[in-house]
């Protein structure tokens, strides 16, 4: 059957402290490694909720690959066009979290596997055909190209009448926020869907408001899902503002709380659901998402996140 989603960029594994409070730079235990990657746990998720989905990146020829790969193909994601290289070895990042909600990443990501991804990569006929195409920010910034890469596919699926999803998952304090702009500027152009933070949706448009920012960004036939966390989200469009509060969980891991947002969402528009019903499917699977440690591992199926929303089929 033909692929529903297709996502790119990278694919990492994560080795995190097991408790609050153990800071990097000192010797103590971790635990390890958990597939991650913001557009891997985005395709990842999609998956299990019953998307038929393809994932475009590079993992290196080692053991770490071969964990992420074990992974996505278990949960049924399309790797076709996942290259595994001999060249470089899988990107990782090493995580501590810390009692105040904050958290420490060690990256080596740009000069792994992942961040060699690049046009060749993406092949027409796979990118063609799909409903949507979705784009993290973070592979915008990881390499050239990746970026170039990122540019190639939303021009092919865009060409091809297919929706374009954008997640600005960027932080403006290691490149600027004129180099964010810059990056994102060509997806912007094309996206049909844009699922961003407040601090990304300010980032992207120079307002100071978060409400204000998403409008900006839901100009014209553009839908705008603004993620804000624990209050939940909003939905902008041209002509309507639809707020949907949280659902209350206890928080244990929140590395992939909107990449997961975003994969339900998608889903529930694929299904044809009013907006309203694919941000609370949205919150309900963000929110079951941070329930365990590792970035994929509170991903939850179809059937428990339409249980937890309160949805009926």
């Amino acid at each position: 059957m033909a692929l529903e989603i297709v996502a790119l960029g990278e694919a990492l594994v994560e080795i995190m402290r097991p408790t609050r409070d153990l800071p990097l730079d000192e010797p103590g235990p971790f635990v390890g490694p958990f597939p991650s990657g913001a557009p891997a746990i985005f395709a990842d998720a999609a998956a299990r909720l019953g998307a038929r989905v393809g994932f475009i990146g590079v993992v290196g020829e080692d053991d770490f690959g071969r964990c992420l790969q074990r992974r996505l193909l278990a949960d049924g994601l399309d790797l076709t066009h996942l290259r595994v290289t001999a060249e470089r070895p899988t990107g990782c990042a090493f995580v501590a979290y810390f009692a105040d909600g904050s958290r420490r990443f060690l990256f080596h990501l740009r000069h792994a596997a992942a961040g060699m991804l690049g046009p060749d990569d993406v092949q027409p006929e796979y990118v063609q055909g799909v409903r949507v195409l979705h784009v993290m920010g973070s592979a915008l910034a990881l390499s050239e190209s990746s970026c170039a890469a990122c540019y190639k596919a939303a021009e092919l699926a865009a060409d091809s009448g297919a929706l374009v999803s954008f997640d600005p998952n960027l932080r403006p304090e290691l490149l600027g926020v004129e180099r964010v702009r810059m990056l994102c500027a060509p997806i912007l152009e094309l996206a049909d869907i844009v699922l961003p933070s407040g601090p990304e949706a300010r980032m992207l448009t120079g307002a100071e408001d978060d409400e204000e920012a998403a409008r900006q960004l839901a100009a014209g036939k553009r839908v705008v899902a603004l993620k804000q966390g624990s209050r939940g989200s909003t939905v902008f469009t041209g002509e309507a503002e639809l707020y949907v509060p949280a659902l209350s969980v206890e928080e244990v891991d929140p590395t992939g709380a909107g990449d997961c947002y975003d994969a339900a969402f998608l889903v529930g528009l694929l299904k044809g659901w009013p907006l309203e019903k694919c941000a609370r499917f949205a919150n309900a699977v963000g929110a079951l998402a941070v329930t365990a440690l590792g970035p994929m591992e509170g991903a939850p199926s179809y059937e428990s996140a339409l249980a937890f929303a309160g949805l009926a089929e």
